[in-house]
C-alpha cells in the first residue's frame, strides 16, 4: 500500500505549529486536540521539526517546568525524516521501527500535505492481509 493510499483512508488532520510558540502553547494544542506530536512548520509550509509528547516530558525530566517558557524549537526533532505519497507503506514502517519513532509528515513538492503514523500503516497492512486471505479462501473454495 502507497503512502497516498494511507492518507485518503484517514482523512485530514494533522496540527502544526511555528518553531517559536511556547513549550506551553503546544502542550495546550497536544492536550486539547488529544494528540501526540505537533509538526514544525516554516512561513512556507515546509516541515522544519516534529515536537512529540516524549520531547516535552524529556525535557521537564531533564529541566523542570522552566522548559515550558521556551521555544518549541528548542525541543523540537529538527528535520525530521518524512515520506513523500508514492513511498510504499513497508518502507516507511522500516524506517519508523529503525529509527523508534512513531509519527512521520508526508510532504509533497517540500510542502506538507499530511502524517501517517505507525497505527495507520499497521492498519492498512493488517487491511491488504485481510483481503488477500478473503481472496485465497475464494480461490481455494472455487468462488
Amino acid at each position: 500500500m502507497l503512502v497516498s493510499q494511507i492518507l485518503k483512508s484517514k482523512g485530514d488532520g494533522v496540527f502544526t505549529a511555528p518553531p517559536s510558540m511556547t513549550v506551553a502553547e503546544a502542550t495546550e494544542i497536544l492536550s486539547a486536540k488529544r494528540i501526540g506530536v505537533l509538526i514544525i512548520t516554516g512561513p512556507d509550509d515546509s516541515v522544519v521539526g516534529i515536537l512529540s509528547e516524549r520531547d516535552i516530558v524529556r525535557a521537564l525530566g531533564e529541566r523542570g517546568s522552566e522548559c515550558m517558557s521556551e521555544k518549541v524549537e528548542a525541543l523540537m526533532t529538527a528535520d525530521p525524516f518524512t515520506a513523500i505519497p508514492s513511498d510504499k507503506g513497508e518502507q516507511i514502517l522500516a524506517k519508523m521501527t529503525e529509527g523508534r519513532f512513531r509519527h512521520m509528515p508526508v510532504v509533497q513538492e517540500g510542502k506538507l500535505i499530511g502524517i501517517v503514523t505507525l497505527g495507520d500503516v499497521v492498519k492498512a497492512r493488517l487491511d491488504e492481509l485481510a483481503m488477500e486471505n478473503a481472496s485465497m479462501q475464494g480461490m481455494i473454495m472455487g468462488h
